[in-house]
């Protein structure tokens, strides 16, 4: 396999054994971007020259026997949403076109710390808020499994830069699965941290320091050991809590996979799955049972999904809510004010959670604490919940009309793309860990990845248990055209 596909730790071990240069393999990363990325449009901004002077500083200390961390060398793109010296942050907005950055997003800064040798950034959608990546600064970018089929988002140009070898390692953020969407959909790896435990300073519009609710920055790799390396990079309290607060993520309890007990879902009425992603969650629950792991198909913590939904879009557009103008909230409140009170699809529930008063966020966020402590009770007796990241594989590009106007065909038949938030929320809203790993391709040949929900503080059981799925069952592939 080229070493453009190696895990980041297998690169970073042979830079350190001294079997290939930081610039040397920066290098072969930049010719490949050079070839590919013209088809791909993953990788949106580069700065090679600093990248170069990086890698040459970093094989000199290398030669010194010097190792600035574990990812020492290691060539990286990262999410075009995280602050960098010297490249844009736009969001994907025009107006943010010449946004230059005075300093680091901290995880970059804790990145560069472990020894990577950032040199670009890679595509989003407008405002992160698409399956998709494409907007009107950088285009759209393409699948690498079938150039005429989104990557995902918004991490979408992180895992097609990943799964093409146009990076060894990359990061993204997640509010909607776009860490867990795009990693399924190009057949990667990607964690969705606990809630709080990667600070994601420098990695919002500009002037706002503050975390969003429910949203998460984490790691995007091809394998859990890369995951469980940058996680280990990003996490940790910011600077304002560091004085008082230590984070300390357990490890798994259990080693092998004949120990765990886990449920399986495989659909729900909110997001019905198509057959094509059900087959192979089922394939590998028969790989885990003849492993000798228990696995529940009738096992799920004791809330109402209807509910839990309901309460994951509140609280989601009330997250987003304050990227609204005034003139717009506005138009949004008497929007939702014109609303039949039993209209209950997508757009009138976002209306009303985009104008909600505090007062009604409080009792949202009550259920959602009362629901956690339901997904509490379900840990007690089980170690992980395994479920869809999406309902389908990777869909054609549609870019037509509102998000949740879209459709995508579902076991034949017509679904909106915003029922997938269901798969985001389900565990997302209530701040659990969720690993997602690739287990297969459909007969079309599309990557799907299944997504492994653990107990709050749990990542590295999720990561650990994608990694026997790594080991035992199914790894990353390379895309053959890239191969």
């Amino acid at each position: 396999m080229d070493i453009a596909f190696w895990s980041a730790k297998k690169q970073a071990a042979a830079i350190a054994k001294g079997k290939i240069g930081c610039l040397e393999l920066l290098d072969h990363y930049l010719a490949r971007v050079e070839t590919h990325n013209p088809g791909l449009n993953a990788v949106v901004f580069k700065d090679a020259d600093a990248a170069r002077k990086r890698a040459k500083a970093a094989d000199k200390m290398r030669a010194k026997g010097d190792i600035w961390g574990p990812l020492h060398g290691v060539p990286m793109t990262i999410k075009e949403s995280f602050d960098i010296v010297g490249m844009p942050t736009t969001w994907g907005l025009p107006e943010l076109k010449d946004n230059y950055p005075r300093k680091n997003a901290l995880a970059v800064d804790r990145l560069n710390a472990a020894g990577v040798t950032l040199y670009g950034k890679t595509n989003v959608p407008l405002m992160l808020s698409d399956w998709q990546s494409f907007n009107a600064v950088y285009g759209t970018t393409n699948n690498p499994w079938d150039l005429t089929r989104g990557p995902g988002g918004s991490s979408g140009g992180s895992a097609a830069a990943l799964a093409a070898g146009l990076s060894g390692i990359e990061a993204g953020s997640d509010i909607g699965a776009s860490i867990r969407n795009p990693a399924h959909y190009c057949g990667v790896y990607g964690h969705k941290p606990t809630y709080g435990i990667c600070p994601p300073r420098g990695q919002a519009l500009p002037g706002r320091v503050s975390a969003s609710d429910i949203s998460v920055i984490g790691p995007m790799a091809r394998s859990a050991d890369d995951l469980a390396i940058a996680l280990d990079a990003m996490a940790g309290p910011d600077e304002i809590d560091a004085m008082g607060l230590r984070l300390k993520l357990p490890k798994p309890a259990k080693k092998k996979l004949k120990d765990y007990k886990v449920g399986l879902m495989l659909t729900d009425p909110n997001a019905e799955v198509d057959k094509s992603v059900q087959d192979l969650l089922l394939a590998l629950a028969d790989f885990l049972r003849q492993e000798g792991a228990t696995v529940d198909e009738t096992a799920r913590p004791d809330i109402d999904t209807d509910e839990a939904m309901r309460v994951y879009i509140n609280l989601l557009r009330s997250a987003t809510s304050g990227r609204q103008t005034a003139e717009q909230f506005a138009e949004n409140q008497a929007l939702a004010a014109k609303l039949d009170p039993k209209d209950d699809g997508y757009g009138a529930r976002m209306l009303r959670a985009m104008t909600m008063p505090h007062k009604d966020w409080l009792a949202v966020n009550e259920r959602r604490y009362q629901m956690r402590l339901k997904w509490v009770e379900f840990f007690h007796d089980y170690d992980l919940l395994l479920c869809p990241t999406a309902t389908t594989a990777a869909f054609k590009h549609n870019q037509k009309g509102e998000r949740y106007e879209r459709m995508i065909k579902v076991n034949g038949k017509n679904q909106p793309t915003t029922d997938q938030l269901f798969w985001a929320g389900y565990s997302g809203v209530f701040h659990l860990p969720s690993t997602v790993a690739p287990i297969g391709l459909t007969k079309e040949g599309l990557p799907v990845g299944v997504q492994i929900v653990g107990p709050h503080y749990g990542d590295r059981t999720c990561i650990a248990f994608a990694g026997m799925i790594e080991q035992g069952y199914y790894r990353f592939v390379p895309p053959p055209a890239y191969a």
